[in-house]
C-alpha cells in the first residue's frame, strides 16, 4: 500500500460509453478521459456527440464515436467490436443511455411503458451480454450501469415504468454479479437522486416553483442539497478501476442519504 492511488489508475484502459450525449454519460465520459482512458463513445444525436467527443479529445483522450442507440443485438455486437477493432480492447463499459415517459398508470400508453422498458432494461442486457463476450477472453473488465434511486423508491408523479425498469436494472446488476463473479468481471451500479443536468436545471434556479420542489425535496435529503455532477466522478472511478476489485452486484446510491431514511 505504499501507492494507495495507484489502485483507481485507469490510464490506457478502453471504455465504451453508450448515451455519451446524456446527463450521466457527459459526466462519464469527461471523468475517464481526465483520468487516461482511451473512449468509445455513442449517442443517437450526433451534433451532441461530436461535441462531448471534442471535449474529452482537449483532455488528452483517443476518442472514437458512433452515432447509434443500443436497440439492438447486432449494434450492441458492433459497439464492443469498434472498441476492440480501434483500441484493442474493451476494459470497461458504462451503460449510460435510457430514457423516462412521465404519466399516471391510467394515461400511459402501453407502448411508452414498453419503450421505457426496452431502453433501460433491455439494452442494459444486451450490452452486458455483448461486453461479457470479450471480456471473458479477456479475463477481466468492469461493467457499470446506470440506476436511480427509484429503483429502490416509488414515486406518486407517474414513474410506474422508470421505478421498474431501474428496479429491473438493480435487479440484472445482481444476478450479472454471482454470475460473472468467478471471470474476473465485476458489475455494479451506481443509481443517483436529482442531480445538475439540462433536464434538472430548473429545480436550482431561484424562482417560487423551484424553491417550493426543491425545499419538498431536500426535507428528505440528509445532505442538504441537491446533486452535482462531480458527486459522481468519484463513484464511478471506483467502479471502473482496480479499487473495486473485490466489489460485485452492488448498487451503489449516490443520493445524499436519500434512500438512507
Amino acid at each position: 500500500m505504499k501507492d494507495p492511488l495507484s489502485m483507481f489508475d485507469v490510464q490506457g484502459k478502453v471504455a465504451l460509453i453508450t448515451g455519451a450525449s446524456g446527463a450521466f454519460g457527459m459526466v462519464a465520459a469527461r471523468v475517464l478521459a481526465g483520468a487516461g482512458c482511451h473512449l468509445v463513445l455513442t449517442a443517437g444525436s450526433a451534433e451532441a456527440l461530436d461535441q462531448i467527443a471534442a471535449e474529452c479529445r482537449e483532455l488528452g483522450a483517443k476518442v472514437t464515436t458512433m452515432n447509434a442507440r443500443p436497440d439492438d443485438a447486432a449494434t450492441c455486437t458492433a459497439m464492443v467490436d469498434r472498441a476492440v477493432a480501434d483500441h484493442g480492447a474493451l476494459d470497461i463499459l458504462v451503460v449510460a443511455s435510457g430514457m423516462n415517459k412521465v404519466a399516471k398508470i391510467d394515461d400511459m400508453p402501453v407502448e411508452d411503458f414498453g419503450a421505457v422498458m426496452d431502453a433501460n432494461v433491455t439494452q442494459s442486457w444486451l450490452l452486458a451480454r455483448a461486453a461479457t463476450v470479450r471480456m471473458k477472453e479477456q479475463g477481466s473488465g468492469k461493467i457499470v450501469f446506470v440506476s436511480s434511486a427509484r429503483g429502490l423508491l416509488g414515486h406518486p408523479a407517474g414513474y410506474t415504468a422508470y421505478c421498474a425498469s431501474k428496479a429491473a436494472v438493480d435487479g440484472i446488476t445482481r444476478a450479472l454479479g454471482c454470475e460473472l463473479g468467478p471471470t474476473g468481471i465485476t458489475v455494479n451500479a451506481i443509481a443517483p437522486t436529482v442531480f445538475r443536468s439540462p433536464l434538472t436545471a430548473w429545480m436550482f434556479e431561484d424562482t417560487d416553483q423551484a424553491r417550493a420542489m426543491r425545499d419538498g425535496f431536500l426535507s428528505r435529503v440528509p445532505k442538504g442539497r441537491l446533486g452535482e455532477p462531480e458527486d459522481l466522478a468519484g463513484p464511478l472511478l471506483f467502479l471502473a478501476s482496480g479499487a473495486s476489485d473485490f466489489y460485485t452486484g452492488h448498487i451503489l446510491y449516490a443520493d445524499g442519504g436519500y434512500t438512507a431514511g
